[in-house]
């Protein structure tokens, strides 16, 4: 692997798998690692990794399990939570990085909260968008009715047939679904230039159909004491408030909660910048 000090596109070998991967800045900066959620890809932190490796992080956003080539398993059961924990931490060891940054979204945020609360000797700072922590969406999914309804797309995606549905027409349902989500073309584009291959997409869908068979759940998540961010956009169509707002409850360190007003889901798509400037921040408040 190179070690780049500008942004450029590499190949990391970690968990017995190959991870396509952008990394920035220099190889001795404090480690950032960006996790993507879905439907997207490592396309979704561009702006942030450019910032980061131009303020002396080493960032690095990976395409994740199922979405790189080379880290394709076959079956359900290669996609459980503890698996993609367990990437993330290897690929953070291949970075060299004991301790990093982690910021993610949507699932990706998913798995920054278990990192964060299930290893928090490997974390210096957690920043999460568009993904409560786990035991408080599960609290909502009990609590507030309009949550089960937002999440209608997890029992959907369990149908073998959930995959084949979303790329009928040129992948319509899956360009419609972030268009309406304010996603800018280019960048759905982006993501379909990936997600538009039925063995990439249907791997992202194995997310979502080995929850129930992993050992980490979410309604068992311990509290997080780590330095924490959260941020939601309050147009947030996945996300109720009863979630965003009881995270709290389940942070016991240093913790920022920042509502996006007007922003929706992709907050990194639709409002380019704007999270980009707190995620500076953030850490810079919290080093290494």
């Amino acid at each position: 692997m190179t070690e780049p000090t500008s942004r450029s596109t590499t190949s990391i070998e970690a968990n017995g798998l190959e991870f396509t991967a952008d990394l920035a800045g220099p190889a001795d900066g404090a480690a950032v690692l960006l996790l993507h959620g879905f439907p997207q890809t490592r396309h979704t932190w561009r702006a942030e990794l450019e910032a980061l490796g131009a303020a002396g992080y080493r960032a690095c956003a990976p395409d994740q399990r199922g979405y790189s080539a080379g880290a394709r398993p076959k079956g359900i059961d290669n996609y459980r939570t503890e698996l993609l924990v367990a990437d993330a931490l290897a690929i953070a060891d291949s970075l060299g990085a004991d301790r990093f940054h982690i910021v993610g979204h949507d699932w990706g945020g998913a798995l920054a909260w278990f990192i964060a609360a299930h290893y928090p000797e490997r974390v210096i700072s957690v920043t999460v968008i568009s993904r409560p922590h786990p035991a408080a969406f599960m609290l909502a999914m009990r609590d507030d009715p309009g949550q089960p309804h937002r999440s209608r797309h997890h029992p959907a995606f369990q149908r073998p047939e959930a995959t084949d549905a979303l790329l009928v027409e040129n992948a319509g349902p899956l360009r419609r679904a972030m268009a309406r989500n304010a996603v800018p073309e280019a960048d759905i584009d982006a993501y379909l230039a990936t997600l538009g291959d039925r063995d990439a997409l249907d791997s992202a869908v194995n997310w979502y159909r080995a929850m129930g068979q992993s050992s980490i759940q979410s309604a068992d998540a311990p509290a997080i004491d780590v330095p924490t961010m959260f941020v939601w956009g309050n147009e947030d169509a996945t996300v109720g408030r009863m979630a965003a707002e009881n995270t709290a409850d389940f942070v016991t360190g240093p913790y920022c909660f920042t509502e996006l007003r007007g922003v929706n889901h992709f907050v990194t798509d639709e409002a380019p910048g704007v999270f980009t400037e707190l995620l500076l921040d953030h850490i810079a408040e919290h080093p290494a």
